[in-house]
């Protein structure tokens, strides 16, 4: 007992020194000195977040040391240090209670810690930049202890990098409007941010990430349209956002109390004539082009554009606000993300956006996080599918029984008709059909005509569709000397119905797959193969000198239709599949 009363007394006042935050002595290599124990491994469950990616010379940086996980922190130590530098550069002020300053190489508030064991999950600081002289790059180094045995070490915030002169620039005049401000970013600058720079690391760590395809990474792919949020303040005002994306035009993210456009916070990111990259805010009302507001308070703004690649970094303090039109305060901070792209006019003006994508649920941006893209409504799924059957399946299976088996069952007669027709028929009314039912349902969901390639190859499918369908009620008899102007016309009609179906198809499933390797994509040019190779082979056997009676040939034809059709079952279960997936 009494060595148990000795060891307590003896290490007291370790103990309360390091509850007190009076950690000078661990200045130089941030190490909490707990007697015989070392710092965690892996990732810690705490980040340093600053608001700009950028400094000058007398210029101040806000600092939060946040908790991304549930465990709060109860000490902490941050000094900011030049690159590669152990010494500390620049001083703090303190913006809370839970922080005191300290002196470590012997400068005068060079770093900062805790006050007492209360638990933390997010502290705030200003850190003052050199007055001159210094202009390296810095970074900032905390180390986070949960309890006596379990703390991390050393933990670096992103890369700050001196501003120069020549960025100086990127300093917006709140009193310019959006264009003028595009126009003050000369050539040299416009390049001051890559694509690569942004980064998927630290999604749903430090910040909300948002991406289509899912799990995409700009730094590895041109193919993924990406925005992240990052909370800088607890007040909810101060965001720190990045957006990129493959777009001859813009790129824009917005927040919307819902998943249809209407009363919508954005912000657009688009090219200009002389190909700089300008950042708009913007407030859409209904389904109209979104009307332009001052830009606002807007800092660290930084873009770029790079083999088509455009991408936008910037810190807001503007609330999100999707009840502009009426004046009311939000009352919530949940809301839907969407993100969308498309053209845009030689003063940056954005047009009807090429594509969208939408969250499947309401994002706190406050709480880091993995957002999941809304997959597609059953309508458009029903469309995808229908479309599939008609011209990859039912299509594909009329056109080869009338063109390579018709004289296969020459002779056998059902309800007075030979046999290939009736089936002939029977596919291509089950193709008619089911375009028919599908060619409104994506305007029923839409409500309005959509950009791009897809509904042009749509609308030409189902307009050839008509004459097609009419010079087969009224074809004249297989005896008529004008039969021919009808073999001829029904085919090439034929023909050019199904290239410009399967190229409706493949823009269809472009807009729909939302995998990073583009699998439908795959599938679908995996089937088109399939159906060449089979027509290939069909047409071969087809043009053999040989009586018509030949069984050999029957034989063959039969067994190359058999096998066709039951590779295109496969291909169409994948592909449907597929669709019911996205």
């Amino acid at each position: 007992m009494d060595r148990v009363v000795l060891l307590l007394w003896g290490f007291g006042p370790v103990v309360w020194s390091y509850s007190s935050g009076q950690v000078a002595d661990s200045c130089e290599n941030l190490h909490p000195h707990h007697s015989g124990l070392h710092g965690q491994g892996g990732k810690a469950p705490f980040t340093i977040i600053t608001d700009r990616r950028n400094y000058s010379f007398k210029e101040e940086v806000a600092v939060q040391l946040r908790a991304t996980g549930s465990k709060p922190f109860v000490g902490f130590l941050l000094q900011a240090r030049g690159s590669g530098d152990l010494s500390p550069v620049g001083s703090f002020t303190l913006k809370t209670g839970d922080a005191q300053l300290l002196n470590c190489s012997q400068k005068t508030n060079s770093a900062v810690s805790h006050t007492s064991e209360s638990l933390k999950t997010s502290v705030q600081v200003i850190w003052r930049s050199e007055d001159s002289g210094f202009a390296k790059p810095i970074q900032f180094h905390a180390s986070f202890v949960q309890n006596y045995r379990t703390f991390w070490v050393n933990i670096l915030s992103p890369m700050l990098i001196f501003k120069n002169d020549s960025l100086d620039v990127l300093h917006m005049d709140f009193s310019k409007t959006a264009e003028q401000q595009a126009e003050i970013v000369p050539n040299s600058t416009k390049q001051s941010l890559s694509s690569w720079e942004i980064s998927s690391e630290d999604c749903g760590v430090t910040k909300v990430c948002f991406r289509h395809p899912s799990n995409c990474a700009p730094e590895l792919t041109t193919n993924c349209y990406f925005m992240s949020a990052i909370m800088l303040s607890a007040s909810d005002t101060v965001i720190q956002y990045e957006m990129t994306g493959t777009s001859d035009g813009y790129i824009s993210f917005g927040f919307s109390d819902d998943q249809t456009m209407g009363n919508d916070d954005i912000y657009v990111c688009s090219k200009t004539s002389n190909d700089l990259v300008q950042l708009q805010h913007a407030f859409s009302v209904g389904r109209a082009i979104p009307q332009t507001l001052p830009l606002g308070n807007i800092s660290d703004l930084r873009v770029s554009m790079q083999d088509r690649v455009i991408s936008c970094s910037f810190t807001s303090f503007n609330p999100i606000s999707t009840r502009r039109s009426t004046g009311v305060t939000d009352p919530h901070r949940s809301y839907y993300l969407m993100f969308a792209y498309g053209s845009s006019s030689s003063n940056g003006q954005i047009q009807v956006h090429t594509n969208t994508f939408l969250s499947a649920n309401k994002v706190d941006i406050s709480r880091p996080q993995l957002v999941r893209t809304a997959g597609w409504p059953h309508i458009i799924k029903a469309h995808g599918a229908m479309m599939l059957i008609a011209w990859m399946t039912t299509g594909s299976i009329g056109m080869m029984v009338a063109r390579y088996l018709k004289g296969v069952a020459k002779g056998n007669h059902l309800l007075g008709k030979d046999v290939w027709f009736l089936v002939h028929f029977s596919m291509m009314g089950v193709t008619i059909a089911a375009t028919v039912i599908a060619f409104p349902l994506s305007f029923i969901y839409v409500k309005t005509w959509s950009e791009g390639t897809h509904p042009v190859l749509g609308c030409l499918v189902m307009i050839l569709c008509v004459p097609q369908l009419t010079l087969a009620l009224l074809r004249c008899g297989p005896q008529n000397p004008l039969r021919f102007l009808f073999n001829w016309s029904h085919a090439v009609i034929a023909v050019v119905l199904k290239i410009l179906a399967i190229a409706a198809i493949f823009t269809g499933l472009k807009i729909m797959d939302n995998t990073i390797d583009q699998w439908l994509m795959k599938v679908m040019g995996g089937l088109v193969t399939w159906e060449a190779l089979f027509c290939i082979l069909l047409e071969i056997n087809f043009k053999r000198k040989v009586d018509a009676s030949d069984t050999t040939m029957i034989q063959a034809g039969v067994l190359l239709v058999a096998l066709y059709i039951t590779g295109n079952v496969v291909f169409l279960l994948a592909l449907l599949f597929g669709v019911g997936m996205s």
